[in-house]
């Protein structure tokens, strides 16, 4: 079987891997330049953290996400299993309450517990929780390591070229463009994301820290050698690339929060972009005459990208259906 995968961000990544795994001759078309320059992945946080989004997600989302923490130690040996720290200053208490309601697999811990775990935060808060099963990696690393990958299974990744789709191809079409594919699937929304990259060698975190905050809830991830990045915001917008002056003034200002160290921090790097979304936030198989669409992963592209490309490359080589993901099916042969 031959399949073309248009998109080479951490969907089409992923289900160029699954497919070519199976058995499938597969090449990958990306209208970008180079690898991750017109994909959200190059933004994304990296925090595979399943019980973590269950807070504001559905649970699929935490069922497909626990697949990612076996996936990716396999794939990237970048991946990073230390768990992850949700915090909440004191006057924010309540917050941190809901949070564990809403959540499972985590461990309450007082100030002693959080400074065992992070020293430099000792002594800032009262009590946090932990998940300890929880993991986090570089998105662009491991885009790299990905195509790598591919390529060692001389899977070929052509940049700088579009296909046509609606044209008639002898090729399968999986189609993982991501907000660009707003003109197949036109109930796709943009959500933007901001972030900072950070470099502040007075601070060590060994975790993916989450703030909570009423208006502006944070993330702050650790890259290694002092390097954090740090971000929070989610804007019903599908414009790209413009970071706002308010976004940066909230994310500092909630970094001081987490460590007042934070304010002496430079600025490496400042981003945004859109990320694709379905009207219920959760990911979507689609398939049409010509193959299929990988979509909607929304902001949990890292954590949900290996369930969705292991369904995908079911349906396209063996005819599987998992209609959790699919709202439209193809001929199957039988119901995984």
């Amino acid at each position: 079987m031959r399949v073309t995968v248009v998109g080479a961000g951490i969907a089409g990544l992923t289900t160029a891997l699954a497919l070519s795994e199976g058995g499938a001759e597969v090449t990958v078309v990306d209208r970008s330049a180079s690898l991750g320059a017109g994909a959200c992945s190059r933004y994304a946080g990296g925090m595979l953290a399943p019980w973590c989004e269950a807070e504001s997600a559905e649970p699929l989302v935490t069922r497909l996400g626990q697949e990612a923490l076996d996936y990716w130690p396999r794939n990237y040996p970048g991946t990073v299993q230390r768990g992850s720290l949700v915090l909440a200053p004191a006057r924010d208490a309540p917050d941190l309450e809901r949070f564990a309601r809403r959540t499972t697999e985590h461990e309450r811990l007082d100030a002693d517990g959080i400074a065992a775990l992070e020293p430099d935060l000792a002594g800032r808060f009262r009590q946090g929780l932990f998940f300890p099963r929880e993991a986090h990696l570089d998105p662009r690393r491991a885009l790299t390591t990905l195509a790598e990958t591919l390529a060692g299974r001389g899977v070929a990744i052509r940049f700088g070229e579009t296909v046509d789709l609606a044209a008639p191809s002898r090729d399968l079409i999986a189609d993982c463009r991501g907000l660009a594919g707003t003109d197949r699937l036109p109930d796709l929304r943009g959500v933007k994301g901001e972030m900072l990259i950070l470099r502040c060698p007075a601070i060590s975190l060994s975790r993916p820290v989450r703030l909570l905050h009423p208006r502006f809830p944070l993330y702050v991830v650790p890259r290694g050698e002092g390097v954090f990045m740090v971000g929070a915001t989610m804007v019903e917008s599908g414009e790209r690339h413009r970071v706002t002056a308010r976004s940066v003034v909230e994310l500092l200002s909630a970094a001081y929060t987490l460590h007042p160290a934070f304010a002496e921090a430079e600025i490496l790097e400042m981003g945004a972009d859109a990320r694709p979304a379905f009207p219920d936030n959760l990911p979507r198989i689609r398939v049409d005459g010509s193959g299929l669409s990988v979509n909607g992963l929304f902001r949990h592209g890292f954590l949900l990208s290996p369930a969705l490309a292991r369904r995908a490359a079911d349906v396209l080589l063996h005819g599987i259906q998992y209609p959790e993901v699919m709202d439209e099916n193809p001929r199957q042969q039988r119901t995984a």
